[in-house]
């Protein structure tokens, strides 16, 4: 499952995790973003003791703009509050490759 943050306090909180954390960032006129969604709900339910989670860098800016996203998709890695990796692109070889490192 890949939950819906919509607001900083919401982020804030998911990241303090002490497990693994994806974070992507998308934007709905984002076609990458689009082509890439389905395979993050895959790999939600493949990696079940990693969280999933989606930023709307259009609802949610304030947070889009603390991490610095520069394009979509962005993945941010979290554990513990701290951002470990991140993989840019729509890429999902790319992405797994980064879930296998920081889970």
């Amino acid at each position: 499952m890949v939950t819906t943050i919509t607001s900083k306090a919401a982020f804030d909180e998911a990241i303090k995790k002490d497990k693994l954390v994806v974070v992507d960032f998308f934007a709905t006129w984002c076609g990458p973003c689009r082509v890439i969604a389905p395979k993050v709900v895959s790999f939600s339910q493949e990696y079940t003791d990693v969280d999933f989670y989606k930023v709307d860098v259009d609802e949610v800016p304030d947070v889009a703009s603390e991490v610095q996203v520069k394009a979509m998709p962005t993945f941010m890695f979290f554990k513990n509050g701290e951002r470990v990796g991140e993989v840019v692109g729509a890429n999902p070889q790319v992405l797994k490759q980064g879930i296998e490192k920081y889970k």
